[in-house]
């Protein structure tokens, strides 16, 4: 296939298979992500992502799901482990943005060393009492103003050592009160209000490189289906929020969407995302990705390579001295 295709896709374990291998190269996915199923250790792990690129002929991106607590692909022996994002802003709320551009700094040194380029994160979802469990404790805050400039903290952290951050979940998955891993969150708050909260904290950090959908619907705004398949919620986040960099999906394999991965991944472009997310490794269901999407439109091939050219190399840090600096950031000590 001539052209990189609009998707990133998963692959099935922790050693890529002659045919992953193949298939990759003839469909030519922009970049790749990674679960737990991955990942043994650091060796293995540096391994896979070299195949992953060497399977495509370039320097793709590798992407993984690295907030830290709940949510942490790499964990131990092999690697920290961390609070949940939540319970490390409220231990010190006066230093939180230091603290959490430290802890995305070491992260990223962490995946820079295995060949992983871009993490999930930060989440700029503003907590309420009633977000669903699967997200809250990932959040940073209830106050848009506080998830904003710990956001930024995130991303800066990321960025300068040398990861792509992905803003999520745009325009806001806060208000959810059900796993869009398993079934579709509704919102029925005023658009006025989305505005001022939810839409506020995504604003602020519309500038990042990329970002990644929302599965749940606004019914005050498009009540026929969730962000991710709706082009007047996509409309919304190019031009109310302004986001203007690349913009992919949440998996599509989540239940939140309706139809089969085809109707899904092309409901998805459709409707404006640039770039679509199969995560669970099955070929036959990212041949139906491939069949529904193709390569990337004009535009979305100008953000994606805006994207490519936000990566930089690290910068010089002093690791173990930021831990100890974290350590007694998080111990009440400034």
């Amino acid at each position: 296939m001539a052209g990189q295709g609009a998707y990133n896709f998963g692959c099935a374990g922790e050693c890529l298979t002659a045919g992953e291998a193949a298939f990759f190269r003839d469909v030519n996915p922009w970049g790749f992500i990674l679960f737990a199923r991955n990942i043994d250790n650091p060796e293995q792990l540096k391994r896979l992502t070299g195949d992953l690129r060497d399977a495509v002929g370039r320097d793709a991106v590798v992407t993984i799901d690295q907030e830290g607590g709940r949510v942490e692909r790499m964990t131990q022996p092999h690697w920290r482990h961390w609070l949940a994002p939540l319970d490390q802003v409220a231990l010190n709320p006066e230093q939180a943005e230091r603290g959490m551009y430290i802890r995305y700094r070491i992260i990223a040194d962490e995946l820079r060393a295995v060949g992983v380029d871009s993490n999930c994160a930060p989440i700029a979802d503003v907590a309420t009492p009633q977000t669903h469990a699967v997200l809250r404790n990932r959040c940073y805050s209830q106050d848009p103003d506080k998830v904003a400039s710990v956001g930024r903290a995130v991303a800066d952290g990321l960025l300068d050592g040398g990861v792509l951050p992905v803003l999520k979940h745009i325009p806001g998955h806060g208000r959810g009160t059900l796993d869009s891993h398993k079934e579709l969150p509704r919102v029925s708050a005023s658009r006025a209000g989305l505005d001022a909260i939810d839409f506020a904290a995504m604003r602020a950090l519309a500038d990042l490189p990329m970002g990644m959908s929302a599965h749940i619907v606004f019914e005050d705004i498009d009540a026929n289906g969730p962000a991710t398949t709706s082009p007047v919620m996509v409309d919304l986040i190019r031009n109310d929020i302004g986001f203007c960099g690349l913009l992919m999906s949440d998996d599509l394999s989540m239940e939140a969407l309706e139809g089969d991965v085809f109707a899904r991944a092309r409901n998805a472009r459709d409707a404006g995302m640039d770039l679509i997310l199969h995560c669970n490794g099955e070929i036959p269901e990212m041949q139906m990705v491939v069949d529904a999407v193709g390569n990337f439109t004009p535009d979305a091939q100008k953000r994606a390579d805006l994207a490519l050219n936000a990566r930089k190399s690290p910068d010089n840090v002093d690791i173990p001295a930021l831990e100890d600096e974290l350590a007694g950031l998080l111990n009440g000590r400034s």
